[in-house]
């Protein structure tokens, strides 16, 4: 294209991107490189990502000096009525002081239960701009808002769940972070993303690529995702600021723990349909094979829909699955567990929402699952906390961020074989209160799937120190 001549140079924000206009492609190597940029015919300028911004703001400024226009949004400051922080340990300093030298920009690393939030909220209180959070569920948003409230005497905005309410501080999920940003991109100088690992999704991602914020901070425990799409946290929100060992926090800022491994067997009956689904997986697998060399299990699902035999045999599957999660065995160690730890409080996570409601109408304990209204989640949490419920049991609602009331002891008893979700669920009962030693139980069944998924969940560097028993 040609130099765009007679037009002043000027750089502005359109719907979570940056349009540049008055220069023509010939100069785009001198500004951060062409490949970030395309030609838009509509506007006759050139346009960006808005996460371009801070590297293209300083070229363009080298370059041109006064003769920039930059009508970019600027955020605004934020005045804090009140601060009121616990005060910052050794390490949640060390770890902000690490960010801050990063350019404010970058990921923190902490175990589940170090103070990952304080060291955000600490850094929002340090920045004084214009801040948004966001989180992986509304539960999560929720607590944010509830701890800046807390901190800063501050009603963040919401945005989420049927709200629209922008605030210099801001809260809001993943899932309308990237809804919303396009509109919004401009007007924070501070992201904090909480449990990052979530943001490289496919979709979730325009959440940071749509934003002009300078300064990103990510939290998590567990940064790793299966399909390696963490590497691009790096761009993302920034690189590595501070990463605590789980060794390191273990019997200082958390609770010394021991894994007890629980082996259960399947009844006979139970047993049965397992073999018998597991060979009815094995030959149609084997079959298909036989004509597709390639043929995988999401070849299957593709012809569940049209295929009786592929139908068949995903059935058998989600059957296996079932009578591992909901193995009558698991039921009768859990009342064995109940009463080795009478008058202590207890969390149950298990595999399926289907085992949630199983237990809890068999013991007449609560039970929070994803669907689980918020007011009724805020009682049970509450109920727990004071000690009316004595047991608590979700499936995967409260792996992640959410803040459990003080528990010692753990039992899992379905789940997938995910590393993340093992620290996470470890996570819950870690918090240190005095000398008390925290007990996470795992209930496997032996001679099934569960033993791998055991295995894996367990190549973890919080399983390294405590100690493991089988009973």
């Amino acid at each position: 294209m040609a130099h765009i001549s007679n037009k002043p140079i000027s750089l502005s924000f359109n719907r979570g991107t940056l349009l540049l206009a008055g220069i023509g492609c010939e100069q785009l190597p001198e500004i951060s490189g062409p490949s970030v940029w395309a030609w838009d015919n509509r506007v006759g300028a050139l346009r960006c990502d808005a996460i371009h911004y801070a590297a293209i703001r300083a070229a363009l400024a080298r370059q041109f000096g006064p003769s920039l226009s930059d009508e970019v949004p600027k955020p605004c400051g934020v005045h804090l009525h009140k601060v009121e922080l616990p005060k910052l340990r050794p390490s949640q300093i060390e770890a902000l002081e690490a960010w801050s030298k990063a350019d404010c920009r970058g990921q923190i690393i902490m175990p589940t239960g170090t103070g990952k939030t304080e060291v955000a909220l600490a850094a929002m209180a340090r920045r004084k701009i214009a801040s948004l959070v966001v989180a992986p569920v509304r539960d999560l948003m929720y607590q944010w808002h509830r701890r800046i409230l807390a901190a800063f005497d501050y009603d963040a905005g919401i945005v989420g769940d049927g709200l629209s309410n922008i605030k210099p501080i801001t809260v809001t999920t993943y899932d309308s972070a990237y809804i919303h940003m396009a509109k919004m991109g401009a007007g924070f100088g501070l992201l904090i993303f909480d449990e990052e690992h979530h943001l490289p999704g496919k979709c979730r991602r325009e959440a940071a690529i749509l934003s002009t914020a300078t300064m990103r901070l990510g939290l998590t425990a567990t940064p790793e995702r299966s399909d390696n799409l963490h590497k691009d946290l790096d761009w993302l929100i920034g690189p590595v600021a501070y990463r605590m060992p789980f060794k390191q926090a273990e019997g200082s800022m958390l609770a010394n723990f021991d894994v007890v491994r629980i082996p259960v067997t399947l009844n006979q009956r139970e047993q049965a349909t397992y073999d018998q689904c597991s060979r009815a997986i094995r030959y149609f697998i084997l079959s298909r094979r036989k004509e597709q060399p390639g043929y995988t299990w999401r070849d299957l699902c593709k012809e569940s829909g049209s295929d009786p035999q592929a139908r068949h045999a995903q059935k058998a599957y989600y059957l296996k699955n079932s009578i591992e999660s909901r193995a009558a065995e698991k039921l009768r160690v859990l009342e064995d567990i109940f009463r080795l730890h009478k008058g202590q409080q207890i969390l149950i996570f298990t595999g399926s929402n289907a085992m949630a409601i199983e237990v809890s109408r068999r013991f007449l304990v609560p039970t929070i699952l994803s669907h689980t209204r918020k007011r009724e989640r805020l009682a049970v949490l509450e109920n727990f906390a004071a000690g009316a419920f004595p047991v608590l049991v979700a499936n995967r609602v409260l792996d992640e961020g959410v803040d459990v009331p003080e528990a010692k002891v753990a039992v899992v008893i379905g789940g997938q074989g995910s590393v993340r979700q093992a620290k996470q669920r470890l996570g819950r009962v870690l918090r240190r209160t005095g000398s008390a030693r925290a007990t996470l139980y795992e209930v496997v069944c032996e001679n099934t799937k569960e033993v791998q998924r055991s295995r894996k969940r367990r190549r973890s560097d919080a399983y390294e120190r405590p100690v493991h028993r089988r009973v």
